[in-house]
């Protein structure tokens, strides 16, 4: 028969199956959630952007160093957390469980270490090593990781109120008031929602949140009228709801900036504010730069990037093939959601004041490898989800494929049986 035969045809179809299966097979390989992939890398490239802008000044004149000093630091730091995360993405996110404890220990060493070293800087003490690292940096990411994996080992008991509540407000307790001394509201804040919120999502029963919700409010009521750092930013905040021209002079100079900067922003690197008192603006304040320099179309993109972030987390948790990976991924990309919240909502006085970090956009090494770190164990969860998928699609294949084989015979052999009987 000629090349165009239908049989030829047929036989080169049969052939190139599996090469279709192979491609598909290498494409879920890779497996990592793309856009939540190009959404990181959108923020870090803005961010660059941004403390480039917001930091020439401050290094020049606050920090007396040359005026990229800032933003060499930044890329440094972006450059050892994007290899960082890359490193993470391949490593299976169950081994955790074996790293848990040991990183645990090595951050509280971390935290009492920033205590004795008593490293002060803008009146608190929260760094080691010259002010290079933060372990409330990493305190937040280890809180999400270490009750990820001792919740879902307890998940079936839970309802003890001795292995479930009681240990955790251990651990809270431990990490938060190591912080709280520094002092370091915003962190420690930060770790009690973290926990709360994983807690709930564990499965714990509704007793136990509830009691959980009443102690944390009772406790950060106290801590923040007796602690005085606590007491005078909750203070300054009530007096600024009531008159906004006694509100605290970060957010009165914040505010400036986001009503000079209007619906689309003066331009990158021609804000003023920035020069002219508005507080650390290359990390505590950089969203009020973002807002005058892009006005309210920057500030709301930026918002929408953050949003994505949750969303793509919230949707790799749901993917996630076990309830590790689900507690895991959703507590990562919510404590990414609540970083960013905090620090847009201090600026436009929604909350009072803390020092929380605007995630990827922020001045600051600790923040951005942590938050890196973060992302790259988002990427392996969603990785182990689709290889997961695929060892499941490949077994059903087998399943399928052995059944059609099985019942070819079944059917075969019966007519040859009756055929002989009927020549008989």
């Amino acid at each position: 028969m000629g090349n165009g035969t239908p049989l030829t045809l047929g036989r080169e179809m049969i052939r190139r199956k599996p090469q279709k299966k192979v491609v598909g097979k290498r494409s879920a390989r890779i497996g990592i959630d793309v856009p939540l992939l190009l959404v990181v890398i959108t923020l870090l490239i803005f961010g660059l952007v941004m403390v480039y802008s917001a930091s020439t000044d401050y290094s020049l004149v606050v920090l007396h160093e040359s005026p990229n000093y800032m933003f060499n630091r930044q890329l440094m730091w972006m450059v050892v957390g994007i290899l960082l995360a890359s490193f993470l993405v391949f490593i299976n996110y169950h081994r955790w469980e074996f790293w848990a404890i040991p990183l645990m220990g090595l951050t509280i060493a971390g935290l009492v270490a920033v205590l004795v070293i008593n490293e002060v800087i803008n009146n608190a003490t929260r760094t080691i090593f010259g002010g290079s690292v933060q372990p409330s940096e990493a305190a937040k990411l280890m809180t999400v990781i270490y009750l990820s994996v001792w919740l879902y080992a307890k998940r079936d008991q839970l309802a003890d109120v001795h292995i479930g509540l009681i240990p955790l407000g251990m651990i809270l307790g431990v990490l938060g008031g190591l912080i709280v001394v520094q002092p370091d509201l915003s962190a420690a804040t930060t770790i009690f929602i973290l926990g709360g919120i994983l807690f709930f999502l564990a499965g714990s029963d509704l007793r136990q949140i509830a009691i959980l919700l009443i102690l944390g409010v009772v406790v950060g009521w106290l801590v923040f009228r007796v602690h005085p750092t606590g007491r005078e930013r909750v203070d300054a905040y009530l007096a600024g709801l009531n008159d906004l021209t006694l509100a605290p002079a970060h957010l009165s100079r914040a505010l400036e900036a986001l009503v000079k900067g209007g619906w689309f922003g003066v331009g990158i690197g021609r804000a003023d504010t920035k020069l002219t008192g508005l507080p650390v603006p290359p990390t505590d304040s950089i969203f009020a730069v973002v807002g005058e320099e892009t006005g309210i179309a920057g500030a709301s993109s930026l918002v929408l990037l953050y949003v994505m972030v949750l969303w793509r987390g919230l949707v790799i948790a749901q993917r996630a093939p076990d309830g590790l990976g689900k507690l895991m991924a959703a507590g990562l990309s919510l404590w990414i959601a609540i970083e960013a919240f905090i620090n847009m909502a201090v600026l436009v006085g929604l909350v009072p004041f803390a020092g929380n970090a605007l995630p990827f956009i922020s001045a600051g090494g600790s923040n951005l490898v942590v938050s890196l770190a973060a992302v790259g164990i988002l990427l392996n969860i969603s990785r182990m989800s689709a290889h997961s998928k695929e060892v499941e699609e490949r077994a059903y294949d087998a399943v399928v494929d052995l059944r059609w084989r099985d019942g070819r015979r079944r059917v075969s052999r019966p007519s040859r049986v009756s055929g002989a009987r009927t020549r008989k």
